[in-house]
């Protein structure tokens, strides 16, 4: 509860602070609009439904985005506990594409496949993967070499030893993996957006800076900010949700 009300205490003079360098003009308006008009903007946005419609739209394209690079982190990352020797053939290329900033790719993506959903999601799944396959593929290849004796002992199959042992142990990591990749998700699409799209909170921000509107801007950036702690959260609970139950 102490902590809840510090952090309260701290956006509320952060809130403070703003208003008061808009009251004293140090910066226009058109700079820096007041914390009551951009909070008006938002509550008239979110009426008209327009904010909800850019958000739902972004969260969509992350979540498909992010899916589809969880389930391949996954999968690569099985492959290189159950079957080492394979993970020779795809590493360098996995270790190339790790290198490439992936909003770089934008171009020859909107060249490939125009303005649509598909280079966006490329690009959240080339953002987000990386960052879950080694943290998933550290968790897997770290478990206790006791647990998996005891599982040959039983007579268990790689596939059992990889799912009943290896892929419970790795848990806490999979879930540090997924929160860490969620955030590059959320930067990859707004910057996505921001280039090739006519949709999103990526759109949106471009949009208002186009019509000068800074305060649909701040909209823009409030609603990203909100909705990442808020997902952030949920992955925290289950990390600390796991722990409990492994008694640590």
């Amino acid at each position: 509860m102490k902590e809840i009300f510090k952090k309260s205490i701290l956006i509320l003079a952060v809130f403070a602070i703003w208003h008061t360098v808009c009251e004293l003009e140090i910066f226009t308006a058109y700079i820096l609009p007041s914390p009551i008009v951009t909070f008006k903007t938002m509550f008239n946005m979110t009426l008209s439904g327009e904010l909800v419609t850019h958000t739902l739209i972004s969260f969509k394209r992350i979540f498909t985005g992010y899916a589809l690079a969880f389930a391949l982190a996954l999968i690569l990352g099985g492959i290189a506990v159950l079957l080492p020797k394979i993970s020779v053939y795809y590493e360098w290329i996995l270790e190339f594409f790790r290198n490439i900033p992936p909003l770089s790719l934008i171009a020859i993506l909107v060249l490939w496949f125009g303005i649509n959903e598909a280079p966006k999601i490329i690009i959240i799944i080339l953002a987000s993967f990386f960052p879950m396959f080694l943290s998933i593929s550290k968790g897997l290849t770290n478990c206790d070499i006791k647990l998996i004796e005891v599982g040959k002992i039983f007579g268990f199959s790689k596939f059992e030893i990889f799912y009943k042992i290896i892929l419970k142990s790795a848990l806490k990591d999979i879930f540090v993996g997924m929160r860490i990749g969620f955030g590059y998700a959320m930067r990859a699409i707004i910057g996505a957006e921001m280039i090739a799209a006519s949709s999103g909170l990526g759109y949106l921000i471009l949009d208002a800076e186009e019509l000068s509107r800074a305060d649909r801007i701040f909209v823009g950036i409030f609603t990203i900010g909100v909705c990442g702690v808020l997902i952030d959260r949920i992955f925290l609970f289950l990390i600390a949700k796991f722990r409990v139950l492994r008694g640590e």
